[in-house]
């Protein structure tokens, strides 16, 4: 026996990739997959080749390239990710694998940190990938090497879906030695790997064929299973269909059911299905979000005994007992009495000291338009700086400041920003400043420069001038950048000096062509520990309780119920590193608390 140790499902598939002999990983951070990605880097950088990639597309090229090569290969990222990396995704299908490639798909039901909960397991399906679906830590980490062995036995690539409740929480997980599997040979192959519409069609219909044979396998595997139970209701047999984290919330409310439990979902294990079906009088189908697995059993014709499906449990958010509990037996379990109206509210904010606060306040006051995109930046849109319109996804606010100009015309269109972060501008924004040059707008495009990727917890990226691993390399310069691509009005700026910000929107917005201010402040939470901060106190004689500072938006200021002045809180406060509310302060009624 191994030893046993708690972790998360997302150090599991770190250990996982360790354990069975992965040579390469890559992926772009995002909430709930990036401690995947970390933990490689932090405990297994000397065995796993591993590195941050722009995007997700660009990462699972990379992976693609060392699977080709031989390499046991795995790419991660949450599950929109998944949307930016779909076109190779969907071809590598056809042309298969050389060393085993999977695919970690991080979905978010509930969407605790993502825009939208869409539900991955159709991916799979709709790119013709095998399918994994763990239900805890340990077979997040023992599903790695199913999936590595499948890939390659298959000749296929694997998605192995978790979501975020796997992601973060904590179970027991016994652990074992690295599997060393040699590098195979590189051997080009052109009509397996350039898919030409005539090698295309031969690769499809070999595509076909293996998934059949995978279909067969999925019914025999142990990565399926019937646990058969006693569990009767009104006189009649439960049995439950169920897989990931599903699995553990059914099991917990009916845990003498008789269950499928499916870990490996797609391609949809129909033969063993029906000898679950055999055995059971009703079905219950609990899933989060979409009907996949109920989809499933009504295309293989098993779905007449289906009573519980979608028509009960909920298809938005994430499952719970509770939930499960209710929707099914109606019935509400015994809860403490809580009275959540007495908590006090928690709205997410920008944090004291952030960078970004400065050109909020500022572009508000000029009564600018703006579009947003994702990342800490987001939360500008929050009153009281209101900033950002609209948001769809990674590298859009560009685009769509471009579209307002052409929908409503040059005069609007020079008034609109599209703020984008640093990280966010190399992830996807480069194509949206080309195609605004190009295509005559003239939005301005701020670009929030931070120093990091600050939402998914400080990674590098390729402005930041280091690696994953920590190694110095070439740092990308977003002014020259911006040149390349044929801007010609181009402004840096510091985040805390509101005076410099005005000055280069009111010219950014004053030109007919498209501009871009990189607006410079270091994430504070990045050196708050080693920043000889001063934090900054109102002055109560001094102030005349007009609000202005309250609408810089900062959680350290506050307003005095009796008096109605303004207060600071200097345990919060970023003081002299910040100095954004004493610039706004009219009566210099803020500043450096005495000793």
């Amino acid at each position: 026996m191994g030893e046993k140790v708690l972790l998360s499902g997302n150090e599991a598939i770190a250990r996982g990739a360790y354990e069975y002999g992965v040579h390469f990983a890559a992926a772009y951070p995002g909430t709930p997959s990036t401690e995947i990605l970390e933990n490689v880097a932090r405990h297994y950088k000397d065995v796993i080749k591993c590195q941050w990639a722009p995007n997700e597309k660009v990462a699972v090229e990379v992976t693609i390239g060392a699977c080709f090569g031989g390499m046991r290969a795995l790419a991660a990222m949450k599950h929109v990710g998944v949307n930016v990396a779909a076109d190779p995704l969907f071809t590598l299908s056809e042309t298969g694998v050389n060393g085993g490639f999977v695919l970690v798909s991080a979905d978010d039901p509930g969407m605790h940190s993502s825009q939208n909960e869409q539900d991955n397991r159709r991916y799979a399906k709709f790119a013709k990938m095998i399918l994994l679906e763990p239900s805890d830590s340990q077979e997040a980490k023992d599903f790695v090497g199913a999936a590595m062995e499948l890939s390659e036995k298959f000749d296929l690539p694997v998605l192995l879906r978790i979501t975020t409740r796997i992601a973060h929480s904590k179970s027991v997980v016994e652990l074992g030695e690295r599997k060393e599997v040699p590098i195979k040979d590189y051997i080009p192959n052109i009509e397996k790997r350039v898919v030409i519409p005539a090698h295309a069609r031969v690769l499809h219909q070999k595509l076909e064929e293996r998934l059949a044979q995978v279909k067969e396998y999925a019914n025999t595997s142990s990565l399926n299973r019937i646990e058969e139970g006693t569990y009767t209701r009104n006189g009649k047999k439960i049995g439950i269909l169920t897989s990931g984290i599903s699995y553990q919330y059914a099991k917990e409310v009916f845990p003498n059911a008789t269950f499928l439990k499916l870990g490996m979902p797609w391609p949809f294990p129909d033969k063993l299905a029906k000898k679950f079906y055999d055995m059971v009088d009703e079905i219950w189908v609990i899933e989060e979000n979409e009907p996949f697995l109920e989809e499933e059993m009504a295309i293989a014709g098993l779905d007449d005994k289906i009573t519980v499906g979608k028509n009960k449990i909920p298809i938005c958010l994430e499952l719970n007992q509770r939930i499960i509990r209710e929707a099914i037996l109606g019935t509400k379990a015994r809860t403490p009495n809580v009275n959540l109206g007495e908590l006090p509210a928690r709205p997410p904010v920008l944090c004291p000291g952030c960078p970004h606060r400065g050109i909020f306040y500022v572009a508000k006051k000029l009564k600018l338009h703006a579009t947003t995109d994702i990342g800490c930046y987001t939360l500008g849109v929050i009153p009281p700086l209101k900033q950002g319109e609209t948001c769809l996804c990674m590298g859009a606010s560009i685009g769509v400041a471009h579209g307002l100009g052409v929908a409503q015309g040059p005069d609007f269109g020079k008034k609109v920003l599209a703020y984008i972060g640093d990280s966010t501008f190399i992830h996807n924004g480069m194509t949206g400043l080309a195609n605004l040059v190009y295509n005559k707008g003239n939005a301005v495009v701020c670009i929030l420069d931070n120093s990091t990727t600050a939402m998914t917890g400080h990674q590098p990226h390729p402005g930041t001038g280091v690696t994953i691993t920590g190694e110095p390399t070439h740092k990308l310069d977003y002014a020259e950048v911006a040149s390349a691509l044929g801007v010609k009005h181009i402004y840096r700026t510091n985040a805390y000096d509101l005076k410099e910000i005005e000055k280069a929107l009111r010219e950014a917005t004053s030109t007919d062509e498209p501009a871009v201010i990189i607006n410079q402040g270091r994430c504070i939470l990045l050196d708050w520990k080693k920043l000889d901060i001063t934090p900054f106190r109102v002055d109560p004689e001094k102030c005349t309780a007009c609000g202005l500072c309250l609408q810089v938006g900062c959680p350290a200021i506050s307003k005095d119920p009796e008096t109605g002045k303004a207060v600071i809180d200097e345990l919060l406060c970023a003081g002299n590193h910040c100095t954004v509310c004493a610039q706004v302060c009219p009566f210099d009624a803020i500043g450096p608390a005495e000793e």
